[in-house]
């Protein structure tokens, strides 16, 4: 039964990392209820790619410094990503929208799930300029253009759930993830995320 469980957990997240439009419409249509242990997958892949890359952000500092960028990452877009959730819901719905709250938390989850693995992704790049070109300035370009990269990239992806889940309305609610970035950025540099040794 365990077994039977764990599988079918495995290829819902699969299917979300794959193919984000089809497992948040097969929720919203009702054709299948996740269960939490798939909801906690997704957040769990965004911790570990935020957690991951910002610890090869610390590379220039030691391991004190790699321990606090992981966390000072993670912190910061996990606090980025939620304050402004409420947000959407409530605008989007002021605007049309007739997406439940559960179906839009899991366009937002699904996207930063993705964007999660879109920084896993990114580690050997940061990883590579970090340590053939250990100047502060450029491993500073290198990471804003990774950020820059897969911000762009996590944009598409919600804006092609949300376009899927309500094809009726023209216009997906990106503007989420603009002020996902904004916050973000505050924090970023409000916790010295971009400054290296």
């Amino acid at each position: 039964m365990f077994r039977e469980h764990l599988r079918a957990g495995v290829n819902h997240v699969g299917l979300a990392l794959r193919d984000p439009e089809e497992f948040a419409v097969h929720w919203n249509d009702g054709r299948i209820a996740y269960a939490w242990p798939v909801w906690a997958a997704l957040l769990v892949t965004a911790i570990i790619g935020t957690t991951t890359y910002g610890m090869t952000m610390g590379l220039l500092g030691g391991a004190t410094e790699i321990a606090y960028k992981g966390f000072i990452c993670t912190l910061s877009a996990g606090l980025a990503w939620a304050i402004p959730l409420p947000a959407l819901y409530i605008l989007n719905s002021l605007s049309g929208s007739r997406l439940s709250a559960s179906a839009t938390l899991l366009a937002a989850l699904v996207t930063v799930s993705w964007g999660g693995l879109a920084m896993i992704a990114s580690i050997p790049i940061n990883w590579f300029f970090t340590a053939t070109v250990p100047h502060a300035g450029f491993v500073l370009l290198v990471n804003l253009i990774v950020f820059t990269g897969v911000g762009v990239a996590m944009i598409d992806v919600f804006r092609r759930v949300m376009q899927r889940l309500e094809p009726q309305r023209p216009d997906a609610p990106v503007w989420w993830l603009m002020l996902v970035g904004t916050i973000g950025t505050e924090l970023f540099y409000f916790f010295g995320l971009f400054q290296f040794a």
